[in-house]
């Protein structure tokens, strides 16, 4: 009968017994003692196991032989089962001293399953004084059969190589390309070797006892290379020096290399060594601890598509003979992974932002396609990986423009971006007439004595009556304010979450929800008035701003984003946002801002461009002045085929919004 011993009651009751009662058979021995190997307590194995295996193999021989194997092999769902001997076999047994029971092993490993069937024997015998009861007669063939007359076990493996990171036309974003591995041949470092490793410390900005250390481990030999360093092979003025140090030698090795270096930081990422907490997190086997692991961006994102798996084989080496694959499993390269994005537009774009700290979203607002996503300023990952400054880190953590924040991950106030968003939402709803004027005196405007002191302020004053595209060409926040109000929360909030606002963006990369307000509501008369001009509480992330346009160029439709070119294009994520003779219209505005109103700065381009401006004041009072965040929403008028979402920092001393405008219509012209 064959018996699984991972649920059998009362086995320590019976090992209990098996010490005072010659009663106990050999099944019920052996059930103890498999069960304790199931729950791999291999020192209580080893009190089970005969005087003669005991006197062959010590108990530090055998605990530790077991428990080393077991974790180096990363063995697992260990599984012990056998076949009970019968009535009459056991009365055999009993009559002879010994019994023999076929037990079958089956493992998880790090080269995959393993299992194996073996007979062992137990002897009656009697120990310390004890009365006589049965123990088992182990031999080193109990951990795997080919061990039985000896051997070593050993591991090979091969590294699979990480998938590289392409751009829609198959440009890389992150390969895996050729480096320096830089080092030292003890023995070739000559008279001077001493102010060899001083210089050598001071170009690797390493200390003198770090490279005695390596120096100085026990594997070094005089004749074999000791790594120090890695160097990319471009940085020919480092390298040039390092090889004029007697006994350094610069070694080709292969790397993660990213060709964009800070224009795509954020959005890619970088890799790292797994540290100790992402080791335990992983699933057994996986990684080892001196594995690399995506640490951020896309690297970390994909990493289950981008690490691949390394080929494992478990040797048995036996003197004189040919090695056994006791298990193999074989290598498994990472996947790439393409994306939409243009490393053309993602470089051209951060380019312009000269320093600047800001962020940009670039899409296709016919497809949704995601071509750009910029946060400046940035860190460039391959001095994480390969630079020589061991300040490196704390000087990027310390710096006022904080360039390690992702800044095309987070919400913003969009400022005048918001209207042509609001004049949809009245379209819609009806509020907004294209050809209905509104009676506007004056600079400033409140909705009575529930309003307090606060007014609503705009910028110039009307000469008549202001429709719709006066009031989008002019940026009248008055206007807007009006039509909110005249709306009311519950329609205006209806209107915006049309747009998705308040919601996930339906996205591959986490980007942050953009926002209506802290509570996602608006529960009063002058918050909803800031809302609809972009001020209040109101925060969205720049390419949920790009994709908030596209109704206006797919005749009311709105667009779902994609990363991963293989994804369909062109999905629609909201419908009917307006009508297509709305959409029609707003795309005359458009270009009217641009030719009559605050977006004259994108007149130099030798094309069209048809966008809005927005400046968001960030203060505490309408009192105070503070600080600005300058936006602007453009694309080509006539090809429609990328749209920019950009927004710059503390434009207030810079022209504000129109500051931002210039630096949209610099990267059309690049890109176009």
């Amino acid at each position: 009968m064959k018996k699984s011993l991972l649920l059998i009651p009362l086995l320590f009751f019976a090992f209990m017994t098996a010490c005072s009662s010659n009663d106990v058979t050999p099944n019920e021995q052996f059930s103890v003692f498999t069960q304790e190997w199931n729950e791999e307590n291999f020192g209580k194995m080893y009190e089970m196991v005969s005087s003669d295996s005991q006197q062959d193999f010590p108990k530090e021989k055998f605990v530790d032989r077991y428990e080393k194997i077991y974790e180096d092999l990363a063995i697992s769902e260990l599984n012990i089962t056998f076949d009970e001997l019968s009535d009459d076999d056991i009365k055999k047994a009993n009559k002879n001293g010994t019994a023999q029971i076929k037990f079958k092993a089956e493992m998880t490993s790090v080269a995959g399953p393993i299992s194996f069937t073996k007979e062992a024997e137990l002897v009656k015998e009697e120990k310390n004084d004890d009365e006589e009861t049965w123990f088992v007669d182990w031999n080193p063939g109990f951990i795997f059969p080919e061990l039985a007359d000896g051997g070593d076990i050993g591991l090979e493996t091969t590294p699979s190589a990480r998938g590289e990171i392409l751009d829609r036309n198959k440009m890389p974003l992150a390969l895996n390309d050729t480096v320096r591995e830089i080092g030292i041949v003890p023995e070739k470092m000559g008279d001077n070797a001493e102010d060899g490793k001083k210089e050598l410390a001071s170009l690797l900005n390493m200390s003198v006892e770090d490279i005695d250390a390596k120096l100085n481990a026990n594997w070094v030999e005089p004749d074999l290379f000791v790594p120090l360093a890695t160097v990319l092979p471009s940085n020919t003025s480092l390298l040039e020096q390092l090889g004029a140090i007697e006994g350094v030698q610069g070694n080709e090795s292969t790397g993660r290399v990213y060709p964009l270096g800070k224009a795509a930081a954020h959005l890619v990422g970088y890799v790292g060594q797994i540290n100790a907490e992402e080791l335990e997190e992983s699933e057994p086997g996986i990684y080892t601890a001196n594995d690399s692991i995506g640490k951020r961006g896309l690297e970390q994102l994909f990493e289950k598509q981008l690490r691949g798996e390394a080929g494992v084989k478990i040797i048995i080496k036996k003197e004189d003979k040919d090695d056994i694959v006791l298990a193999e499993k074989e290598v498994k390269n990472g996947k790439n992974i393409q994306l939409t994005i243009d490393v053309n537009i993602q470089e051209k774009i951060y380019d312009t932002y000269d320093g600047d700290a800001g962020t940009a979203a670039a899409i296709d607002p016919k497809t949704g396609e995601t071509l750009a996503l910029v946060s400046s300023p940035s860190f460039d990952p391959n001095e994480l990986l390969y630079s020589t400054n061991e300040n490196m880190w704390a000087n990027l953590e310390e710096d006022p423009k904080t360039p390690l924040i992702n800044r095309f991950n987070a919400t913003y106030a969009p400022g005048s971006v918001m209207k042509p968003i609001s004049a949809m939402i009245g379209l819609k709803d009806g509020a907004i007439k294209p050809d209905e004027g509104v009676e506007i005196n004056g600079l400033t405007w409140s909705n009575g004595k529930g309003w307090g002191d606060y007014k609503v302020r705009r910028v110039s004053e009307s000469s008549g009556p202001v429709d719709l595209k006066d009031a989008l060409i002019r940026s009248d926040n008055i206007y807007f304010a009006m039509k909110a109000v005249e709306m009311g929360a519950k329609s205006y909030t209806k209107g915006l979450k049309e747009f998705g606002i308040g919601e996930d963006l339906p996205f591959e990369y986490p980007i942050s929800k953009s926002t209506i307000s802290s509570e996602d509501k608006i529960d009063n008369e002058v918050l909803l008035a800031n809302t609809s001009y972009g001020q209040g509480e109101i925060q969205l992330s720049s390419l949920h701003l790009a994709l908030a346009y596209t109704p206006i160029l797919n005749d009311g439709k709105l667009l779902k984003p994609t990363l991963l070119l293989d994804e369909d294009d062109g999905q629609i994520w909201k419908k009917e946002i307006i009508s297509s003779e709305e959409a029609e219209l707003m795309q005359d505005i458009l270009r009217e801002v641009v030719t009559k109103g605050t977006a004259k700065k994108a007149q130099k381009a030798e094309f069209p461009i048809s966008g809005k401006t927005g400046t968001a004041e960030l203060k505490l009072s309408s009192d105070s002045k503070g600080e600005e965040n300058g936006w602007f929403v453009g694309y080509p008028t006539d090809d429609q085929d990328i749209l920019i979402a950009m927004m710059i920092e503390k434009t207030e001393d810079r022209g504000g919004s129109s500051y931002t405008a210039e630096k949209v219509t610099d990267a059309l012209i690049e890109i176009k």
